[in-house]
């Protein structure tokens, strides 16, 4: 009876690190995408790239574990790829033709597959799989930076008497650059009358677009409300 009691203590001991050792490295992983993606300020961050990395992790973990023949051991596990697909779906928005946070989405899709490796006990696989992510996330990230590739979502103010005129205005300059209005918001006092709308472009049709809407003489002030990065 000693010697089972020690053997399945022993067994135990080693099932239970085994399991701890997975459950960690997912969430250390999954942690590191996250936090590149609090510091750029997206969506889904820290906590939730965590949360879907252990998530999946365990889920892994206990398909092996609670099936009760080898057949069944990927009936849990394969639940994972719709779960995150439902979740990943809710945070893309769509507006007026404009898709926003694809990219975000594809993240958690690849984290969960990071938490399965880690979970079935692919440690390498899964270091690799961070690594790579990371790797796309920042430096291909900075290269559409520097080369004008990423598209940016601005919003600018214009001031003037006359709102007809204000949009006619903003829509032929828009047209001048092949580019088109998003969100359109009028405003204002009948003397002064406000027109926001938001573009879609890239940071150097940004800078045209502002030097050309500053040069017009229908407008009576030019603000640029704010910008935000499209993914």
């Amino acid at each position: 009876m000693r010697q089972i009691s020690e053997h399945l203590t022993q067994e135990m001991g080693s099932v239970l690190s085994s399991t701890i050792l997975r459950l960690l490295l997912a969430a250390v992983l999954g942690g590191m995408i996250g936090l590149e993606r609090q510091l750029r300020h997206k969506p889904a961050g820290l906590r939730t790239n965590m949360f879907i990395c252990f998530g999946a992790a365990m889920f892994t973990v206990l398909s092996v574990k609670l099936a009760g023949v080898p057949a069944d051991s990927a009936r849990i596990a394969a639940q994972i790829i719709p779960g995150i697909g439902f979740i990943g779906a809710g945070s893309i928005l769509h507006s007026r033709g404009s898709v926003t946070g694809l990219t975000t989405a594809a993240t958690l899709f690849v984290v969960a597959s990071v938490g399965m490796a880690a979970g079935g006990g692919l440690y390498i696989t899964a270091v690799f799989g961070t690594i790579l992510i990371l790797i796309a996330l920042t430096f291909l990230g900075n290269l559409e930076s520097h080369f004008g590739l990423r598209l940016v979502l601005s919003t600018y103010e214009v001031l003037g008497r006359d709102t007809e005129a204000l949009l006619t205005e903003v829509n032929r300059i828009l047209n001048t650059e092949h580019l088109t209005t998003q969100n359109v918001h009028v405003a204002g006092t009948p003397e002064l009358r406000r027109v926001v709308f938001s573009v879609l472009c890239s940071r150097p049709d940004q800078d045209q677009l502002s030097i050309l809407l500053h040069e017009s003489p229908l407008f009576s002030s030019v603000n640029s409300v704010g910008s935000a990065e499209h993914e």
